[in-house]
């Protein structure tokens, strides 16, 4: 599917989405091109913010916009206006009840779950949301602070490493990501996204349809750069600042140097994504781990040995002073297990990590708790929907079968990264399929969400790189076509 400043095509379970131009004009394409992708997404959203919070959709998007709109358009006018671009987009498409405030919200989703928690004092500060919700969020009333624990934050998710040096088969940067979350909103995460913007880097990501930022996070820039990264779970430190979609996007589009790209993360940071950002520099082959918190921030470079991430922080003030029950050290809980896990692979697999190797860590199944091979919420390759969570050291923690774990699987290295490419796995990093009736039917306690979810059958990992114009399929067509003509039209030589 093609449209001015814009193409869609669909491969193995992923919608490639590659637009370019203005920030308006591209985000226009973008909006005309998901239109159906952000029709369903919005119906999931009011199902998912009214079941798990009793808060409508509409009253988040309202007080979303309140807290971070004027923000956006006063620091970030270029994104604000591609969010604009996204909304007439699907709107000429034919979403016409599509709000720009829905898509600001939209884009804005992982900031949600951080301010949650905190929502009581955001609203009696803001006269305007004061007046109009005040009474809900009086002292002594009821209020939801999200599934973080401790008082808010964000659900941890994610699986990750990045490795160079002595550890890599080339001596290069070698990086792997696996996206896990509940699959109701998850299995919209899709996208690869490709955005040719008229001023700083290109960019590849995986995102999902309405997003100006990937969030999964999984990024290669045309300067030479790959990032990605790990939640860190039980955080519960926040202040209203700058949005992370927005800050990461700064960092990928305009971030010249790993330091550069670190200080666009911590400006105006107020901790509405406490996580591990692995970056990698293919230019000085060094690789740096940013542990993002709000009051701190950990930032380590190495050019020989490993990150990785597993949702839980090494720094001991970050754990401490602005987390619960991190899990950091307890096996039976998805960190410490990961955590375990993944330093085993990487000292096994040192001296050889390469992409291969690298989907294999992604779809690793090995439950170092239980000493055996055991798809379930402790593995790399997490699996919630198999676990009975017969271990749970943490009762606040996802519920037994629930339909959550991993549902993607992105691995790249240098020479991929060097022409903005990687390799991607939609489904499961493992390629496991997962059948919703099936799912549904033996675990009746989550047939609600049936109506929701996908069937995600196994895929294929599959490499993915910028849109270059036409494809070399159609170059090579075209080649073989002119050929062939002139061969029917040559005139043949006269014998003398």
């Amino acid at each position: 599917m093609k449209v001015k400043n814009g193409i869609k095509y669909e491969k193995n379970g992923w919608i490639y989405l590659s637009i370019k131009g203005t920030p308006y004009e591209r985000g226009y394409a973008h909006g005309s091109l998901v239109v159906n992708e952000l029709k369903e997404i919005f119906k999931m959203l009011e199902y998912t913010f009214y079941e798990d919070l009793g808060y409508t959709y509409a009253m988040i998007t309202e007080i979303t916009t309140e807290l971070y709109g004027a923000k956006i358009e006063q620091n970030y006018p270029e994104f604000y206006e591609e969010m604009r671009g996204i909304t007439a987009g699907a709107k000429a498409a034919g979403f016409k009840s599509l709000t720009f405030e829905q898509i600001l919200t939209w884009n804005c989703n992982t900031s949600i779950g951080y301010f949650l928690g905190k929502l009581p004092a955001l609203v009696k500060e803001n006269a305007k949301l004061n007046a109009k919700y005040g009474e809900l969020f009086k002292e002594g009333a009821p209020s939801k602070h999200g599934e973080g624990g401790g008082g808010g934050g964000h659900t941890d998710k994610c699986t990750g490493f990045m490795a160079v040096g002595s550890y890599t088969h080339d001596g290069k940067i070698v990086t792997g990501h696996s996206t896990f979350d509940n699959f109701i909103q998850g299995q919209h995460f899709n996208v690869i996204l490709d955005i040719k913007p008229t001023k700083g880097n290109r960019m590849l990501m995986q995102a999902t349809a309405g997003y100006i930022s990937s969030q999964t996070d999984y990024y290669v820039t045309s300067n030479g750069f790959v990032c990605t990264e790990t939640t860190i779970g039980g955080f519960n430190a926040f202040t209203l600042k700058d949005p992370i979609c927005c800050r990461i996007r700064q960092a990928m589009q305009y971030g010249n140097s790993l330091d550069e790209i670190a200080e666009c993360l911590k400006t105006n940071n107020g901790g509405d994504y406490a996580n591990a950002w692995l970056i990698g520099d293919t230019n000085t082959n060094t690789i740096m781990r940013i542990e993002l918190g709000m009051d701190y921030v950990n930032i380590e470079k190495k050019t020989d040995g490993y990150f990785i991430g597993f949702n839980a922080p090494y720094d001991p003030r970050i754990r401490n002073l602005e987390c619960s029950s991190t899990g950091f050290d307890d096996i039976r809980r998805h960190q410490g297990a990961r955590r375990v896990r993944l330093e085993q692979l990487m000292e096994q697999h040192k001296g050889k990590l390469n992409v291969e190797i690298g989907q294999d860590i992604m779809g690793d199944h090995y439950d170092v708790y239980l000493n055996k091979i055991n798809p379930c919420s402790r593995t790399c390759c997490s699996h919630y929907e198999l676990d009975e969570r017969a271990f749970m050291s943490d009762p606040a923690r996802p519920k037994p079968y629930q339909p959550r774990g991993a549902v993607d699987g992105i691995v790249g290295d240098t020479a991929l990264t060097k022409k903005m490419a990687f390799s991607a796995r939609w489904g499961s990093s493992c390629g496991m399929p997962f059948d919703v009736k099936e799912f549904c039917k033996k675990n009746i306690i989550w047939k609600d969400q049936g109506p929701y979810l996908h069937d995600r059958p196994h895929q294929p990992w599959t490499e993915f790189t910028i849109h270059r114009g036409e494809s070399h399929h159609n170059k090579t067509k075209k080649k073989a076509e002119k050929v062939l003509k002139m061969k029917r039209t040559k005139k043949p030589k006269l014998k003398l």
